[in-house]
C-alpha cells in the first residue's frame, strides 16, 4: 500500500517490531504518512483509541485490513480452556470488534474495502488444529455475513486465505506439526511443499499483493471472496 501512495497506520504489540516496519515502509516511499501505534486489541479501550488516533493523524479510513492472529491448540484431547479462549479472542473477535469501530466510520463516506486475514484452515479442517481452524472459519463466516450488509454502504469485505506462508508464524506451525510426526522442522517442510502443485509454500509478498488487490477499485466487484493461496493445494 506504501508503494501505491497510500497513508497507513501499522498497528500491533511490540513497538520495536513496528518501528523497524515503519522504516522499511519509508525506504520505499517517503512522500507518504505511516504512523505507528502500538494497540491491544483484545482490549475495547486501545481499539477505540486506535481508530481514533489513526483518522486524526491521516484522515478518513478507507481501507482496513485485519492481519492480527496466532496459532494454538492441538486435538481435542489436549486442548486447554485457556488456548481455546485465546485463539478465538485474537483470530476472530478482535477481528469483528475493530472491524466494527472502523466501519461506523466507513459508512458515512460511502466507502471503503476490508480484507480480512482468514486461512485455508477456515475453508477446510485439519488435524490437531481445532482451536486456529474454528477461529479461521468463523472469519470467513464474517467476511460473507458483512459483505453482503457493508456493500449497501458502497463498502467491499473480502478474506484472504493462504496455506503455509513463509513467515515466523508459518514456520512456527510447520515446526509444531513436525514435532507432532517426530520430523524435524527440514523434513516437514518438505513434506508440506511436496503436498502442493506448485511445489513451494507462499510468500509474504504474494499474500500482500493479494490483499492490495482487494483493496483497490481494480476489485470493484469482487465482494464476499475468500481468496486461496495455496499453490494449487485446495481448490474448489
Amino acid at each position: 500500500m506504501v508503494r501505491s501512495g497510500a497513508n497507513v497506520t501499522i498497528t500491533g504489540r511490540r513497538e520495536e517490531k513496528l518501528n523497524n516496519l515503519k522504516k522499511e515502509c519509508e525506504k520505499l516511499n517517503d512522500s507518504v504518512e505511516v504512523y505507528v501505534h502500538t494497540a491491544e486489541l483484545n482490549d475495547e479501550e486501545s481499539r477505540r483509541y486506535l481508530v481514533d488516533e489513526a483518522i486524526q493523524t491521516n484522515g478518513a479510513i478507507t481501507g482496513l485490513v485485519n492481519s492480527a492472529g496466532v496459532v494454538g491448540g492441538g486435538t481435542l484431547d489436549n486442548l486447554t480452556e485457556d488456548e481455546l479462549r485465546n485463539v478465538m479472542e485474537l483470530n476472530y473477535f478482535s477481528t469483528v470488534l475493530l472491524t466494527q469501530l472502523a466501519y461506523e466510520k466507513m459508512k458515512p463516506q460511502s466507502e471503503g474495502a476490508i480484507v480480512n486475514l482468514s486461512s485455508l484452515s477456515g475453508l477446510r479442517g485439519t488435524h490437531a488444529n481445532i482451536a486456529y481452524s474454528a477461529s479461521k472459519f468463523a472469519v470467513t463466516g464474517f467476511t460473507q455475513s458483512l459483505a453482503i450488509e457493508a456493500i449497501e454502504h458502497n463498502i467491499r469485505v473480502n478474506a484472504v486465505c493462504p496455506g503455509y506462508v513463509d513467515t515466523e508464524m508459518g514456520r512456527e506451525s510447520i515446526r509444531s506439526k513436525g514435532e507432532r510426526n517426530n520430523r524435524s522442522f527440514e523434513e516437514q517442510l518438505k513434506v508440506a511443499e511436496e503436498g502442493i502443485p506448485s511445489g513451494r509454500i507462499s510468500t509474504a509478498e504474494e499474500v500482500a499483493n493479494t490483499i492490495v488487490f482487494l483493496l483497490s477499485e481494480t476489485a470493484g466487484n469482487i465482494i464476499g471472496e475468500s481468496m486461496k493461496i495455496s499453490g494449487g493445494s485446495v481448490m474448489r
